[in-house]
């Protein structure tokens, strides 16, 4: 029998990240994938795949409605969405060898099968074929992530009634497509097909989308996204969906008002919930929590010793980097050292476009803990790159604590606010103010200058606004 000193369950970005770092810490390190690809949902049906699409689907608009005004002819622009596929394919199968090249680079040992805990310091690996592998280890991760929530109201037939992995590879754009859940992955899949000539209905039993951000930013993305053609009902319950010839009916409730949407496909997107079936860690005692999460301590350490939970199967909001950093802290504090998550500044991004990002305390959360704060904004309309880039929709918000003016969040909406929001967050971990950022030198002309801006605003100092 093989022996380690960590063996990691799962490769996606909580348990390779995790691999990395516990071999450049000297671990003679194990990692376990079920599947045939490394990398996990977020490189192969979630984070990646996405985002190739939402380029690709990106550029399309511009040819079809923007190229003209910057002085491009474009004639019969056509969509080739096998080629759009394909490239997306591309993309996924780079970056999947990628993480399997810095595996043996790392001279981390991969398995590829079920891994099953059968006791403490013991893992049994079923292949799809073959014999199973009994390994042991000192400390094993479980780092296996999540899956998207299936109701038995609308369960998923994965041609009509899809989850996220088939709205990645419609062989053409539905003509109807109706999203249950106004979430990141609601939208950012219902930009795609909107892009590529879908009629785009949104279903929401909420009344706002992008729970989770600043209220009033994730209004104006919701202005945004209808004014691309994307139609939105609130406060909208879903009862059903029910599949015939092809064609799905959707039964909803407004106002006590009862509705029906027909569509070619149905993307229910409510929701992920934490995956660890098959891993043996309910056999040995591990405990859950009423979600069904592994239960862990500040040390990522669950109540069986030796066995350890990191990313979307335990408490917290499901995002890639947060499993990343947890991976890296909890195998530094296996090897004794000072791992750490800052979870107050873990950025959220929904890649629309405009694009929506936040970190920390919104305006409302801020007040709703008693907090006394001060507000800056400030409008990329008045940003000199934003203009020349013909891309002026959007906002930075800043919220400030009103005594000490420590950033407490800030919400950026932009084409891109998903890297702009990283400066935000680099100040707020080390416990900086709006001063300290809005009197900071940035580039001219460049977008982050509207950070810098919307920071100086918070008192009132901004220079290319009227401040009020």
């Amino acid at each position: 029998m093989d022996k380690f000193d960590i063996i990691i369950i799962g490769s996606g970005p909580g348990g390779y990240v995790a691999a990395i770092r516990a071999a450049q810490l000297g671990l003679k390190t194990a990692i376990i994938e079920k599947d045939n690809e490394l990398g996990g949902t977020c490189l192969n049906v979630g984070c990646i795949p996405s985002k190739a699409l939402l380029a690709s689907s990106d550029h399309f608009v511009f040819a079809k409605k923007e190229a003209a005004k910057h002085g491009i002819v474009l004639d019969k622009v056509s969509l080739d969405l096998a080629t759009m596929l394909g490239r997306k394919d591309k993309v996924v199968k780079t970056l999947t060898g990628g993480v399997r090249a810095l595996m043996k680079g790392n001279k981390v040992t991969t398995f590829t099968g079920l891994g099953t805990i059968t006791a403490p310091g013991q893992v049994r690996v079923q292949p799809n074929e073959g014999n199973a592998t009994e390994i042991a280890g000192d400390h094993i991760v479980i780092a296996t992530g999540s899956v998207p929530i299936n109701l038995p109201s609308m369960p998923f037939d994965g041609v009509t009634v899809v989850s996220s992995t088939e709205a990645l590879c419609f062989d053409k754009p539905p003509e109807k497509f109706l999203v249950i859940g106004a979430g990141a992955i609601g939208l950012e899949l219902g930009s795609i097909w909107n892009r590529l000539g879908s009629e785009v209905t949104v279903l929401e039993f909420l009344p706002r989308i992008a729970l989770g951000f600043d209220l009033e930013i994730s209004n104006l993305l919701q202005r945004a996204l209808t004014a691309q053609g994307i139609k939105f009902h609130l406060e909208t319950k879903v009862s059903s969906v029910k599949v015939a010839n092809g064609q799905a009916i959707a039964t909803a409730t407004k106002g006590g008002e009862e509705l029906k949407f027909e569509a070619d496909k149905v993307l229910v997107s409510v929701g992920r919930r934490a995956f660890a079936e098959g891993v043996g860690a309910d056999k040995i005692g591990v405990a859950l929590d009423e979600r069904c999460r592994i239960k862990v301590d500040e040390k990522f350490r669950t109540n069986v010793a030796g066995i350890y939970a990191i990313g979307d199967v335990i408490a917290g909001p499901m995002l890639a980097h947060k499993a990343e950093e947890e991976g890296i802290a909890c195998v530094e504090l296996i090897a004794g050292k000072a791992g750490h998550v800052n979870y107050d500044v873990i950025p959220g991004i929904i890649y629309t476009n405009p694009e929506l990002a936040g970190v920390g305390l919104t305006e409302d959360l801020a007040k709703e803990k008693g907090l006394k704060v001060r507000i800056g904004k400030f409008p990329f309309r008045a940003n000199g790159r934003a203009l020349a880039n013909d891309d002026v929709e959007g906002v930075v918000k800043f919220v400030a604590d009103a005594a000490t003016d420590r950033i407490l969040g800030a919400s950026i909406l932009s084409h891109a606010a998903s890297e702009l929001i990283a400066e935000i967050v680099a100040v707020m971990e080390f416990g900086g103010s709006s001063e300290d950022l809005g009197r900071t030198v940035h580039a001219h002309p460049t977008l982050s200058e509207a950070v810098k801006e919307a920071a100086l605003a918070v008192e009132k100092h901004a220079i290319h606004i009227g401040n009020r």
